[in-house]
């Protein structure tokens, strides 16, 4: 079974360590035994594509944290993509008082639990998905230093986005 993971830093608003937010998202998925393979794209984006993408697809005005497609996961395999707002997860970590890093980590365990067949558009069903994804928020969090994701600092004009040079 095939385990891609593909992540693609599309917006300059923060710094952020795709090799830390790899190593999260590769632990969460090799830890949950009901996952046996995966092909993901994960991309991090400005909240103006975000809206964008939130209007076309969903036919809702303004930006969201995460926007998760499913291309076909079943049985055990994993295949999608998901869009994380990094503008949003700054905003809401202050909002929450959490850091902007443990909130992109949240949204792709977010994301990766939509793929699972978990849902969050009827209260118990919210619930129950909230309930599992902070559980597997505070083991990565014991594991994998979330908060080290993204940097506090915004992208300087002219360098890299793509950030394949952090780790």
């Amino acid at each position: 079974m095939s385990r891609i993971l593909e992540i693609r830093n599309r917006q300059r608003f923060r710094s952020v360590r795709v090799a830390r937010l790899r190593a999260v998202v590769e632990w969460v998925l090799s830890e949950d035994p009901s996952v046996s393979g995966w092909e993901l794209g994960l991309h991090l984006i400005a909240s103006r594509a975000m809206a964008a993408m939130h209007q076309r697809w969903m036919g809702i005005e303004g930006s969201t944290d995460i926007i998760t497609f499913d291309h076909g996961s079943g049985g055990g395999r994993l295949h999608g993509e998901l869009f994380i707002s990094v503008e949003d997860a700054v905003r809401q970590a202050t909002e929450h008082g959490t850091r902007p890093g443990s909130e992109v980590a949240r949204y792709a365990i977010h994301g990766i639990l939509h793929l699972q067949g978990f849902d969050d558009l009827e209260a118990g069903l919210r619930r129950v998905m909230k309930s599992r994804e902070n559980a597997w928020v505070r083991r990565a969090a014991r594991v994998h230093d979330l908060e080290s994701i993204v940097v506090a600092a915004r992208v300087r004009r002219g360098s890299r986005a793509g950030g394949r040079r952090h780790g």
